[in-house]
């Protein structure tokens, strides 16, 4: 949970780049790719990310600048990257504006229980990461290239002169 505005700016910004920094690296080829037949998806996973910062934070009383539910899921890649970049800019830009370290600790009502606003921050970035997870698998699966996120991708070992981990 965060405590502090500029622990979750810290945390979000470093999120917010590292995702898009994978979104630049699909193609509208990708999105098609899906692990099964009826499986969501890789478009619609990176869309999901970019419609949740408006349908999780109106539920807190902010008005974020992305996507919503009801939006369809564009064919190009490079517009759902678009509308992720600003989405992340607004959710930071409506959090400092609008909320305070004290704010953090006021209780909301979401999906059924009731989250402190640090809490709902958390689970808006741990949101993110549970789907990059599952867009990485599905990149690799459509031949494309990823990145590391916490640590060197099998990719970039070699890059760094060291041997990948088998």
């Amino acid at each position: 949970m965060f405590r502090k505005i500029a622990d979750f700016e810290k945390m979000w910004t470093y999120e917010v780049d590292q995702t898009t920094k994978l979104f630049k690296l699909l193609t509208d080829d990708s999105l098609s790719q899906s692990v099964t037949e009826s499986g969501r998806e890789l478009g619609f996973l990176a869309w999901h990310l970019a419609q949740t910062m408006e349908e999780m934070l109106k539920l807190v009383g902010l008005k974020i600048n992305a996507p919503t539910p009801e939006d369809p899921c564009p064919r190009s890649a490079a517009e759902i990257c678009e509308a992720f970049v600003l989405g992340g800019k607004s959710v930071l830009e409506e959090v400092k504006n609008h909320w305070n370290d004290e704010t953090l600790l006021e209780e909301d009502a979401m999906y059924g229980e009731t989250w402190k606003r640090g809490e709902t921050l958390l689970y808006l970035i741990a949101h993110q990461t549970h789907h990059r997870g599952q867009i990485t698998v599905l990149m690799r699966q459509a031949g494309l290239k990823v990145i590391g996120v916490y640590g060197p991708a099998k990719e970039e070992w070699e890059e760094l002169g060291m041997p990948a981990l088998a």
